[in-house]
């Protein structure tokens, strides 16, 4: 096992287990290797349609917050994480960008009072392998009224994972307003990966 990340590992990551493992091992050097070397910076565009959203959106819950890679770009607003990988977050925690740190699985319940935050925000968390829109409702009792979901995904994901439909339905039961999709790059001008014109897709909608 080397350092260095790999995207294709990442998408044949199956359950959370496996996620917990494999980003377990690549922590230490998942910022450099990653964020750094391949000109990732689809982090601060999520975090810049978040804070381009009308109105007191804090606290934000930062889902699959990993090595805060998002919440560098959320200037200074209060902020709680919550990664299924403790080293991760160890990384995250010197940084001091959040008001806690918290190491939960998306897909079990979650230890959080209802209505507790004004946004959730997440970049690579749903993606292929990793965690479906199966989290949506729980994620819902944990914000109040109002609260904005900007959550990044990729076109793959959100047609194999059934998200489409998952928000459809929300949106039916007036739980959630429209969705209004946003692309966004994923990768800077600079990048040269066989990834590095991949587009990404973020999911902007408020909890009714």
């Amino acid at each position: 096992m080397t350092a260095d990340y790999d995207l294709d590992r990442a998408y044949e990551i199956d359950g959370p287990d496996s996620a917990r493992d494999l980003y377990g091992k690549w922590a230490d050097t998942y910022d450099s290797a990653f964020g750094e070397g391949w000109g990732y910076i689809a982090p601060q565009e999520i975090a810049r349609l978040l804070l381009a959203e009308a109105g007191d959106n804090t606290p934000i819950l930062d889902i699959g917050a990993g090595t805060g890679q998002v919440a560098e770009h959320l200037q200074g607003q209060l902020t709680d994480a919550i990664d299924i990988t403790p080293e991760m977050l160890a990384i995250a925690e010197p940084k001091r960008l959040y008001r806690n740190l918290i190491v939960g699985d998306l897909l079990q319940p979650l230890d959080m009072a209802d209505e507790s935050y004004g946004a959730v925000i997440s970049c690579g968390t749903f993606t292929h392998g990793h965690v479906g829109p199966e989290c949506l409702p729980e994620l819902l009792r944990v914000t109040r009224p109002g609260a904005v979901f900007c959550c990044g995904t990729i076109p793959a994901v959100l047609d194999g994972a059934g998200f489409g439909s998952a928000l459809a339905k929300l949106v039916a039961q007036g739980r959630i307003s429209p969705v209004r999709f946003k692309q966004i790059d994923i990768y800077d001008a600079s990048a040269e990966h066989a990834h590095k014109d991949d587009k990404g897709l973020v999911m902007v909608f408020n909890r009714l």
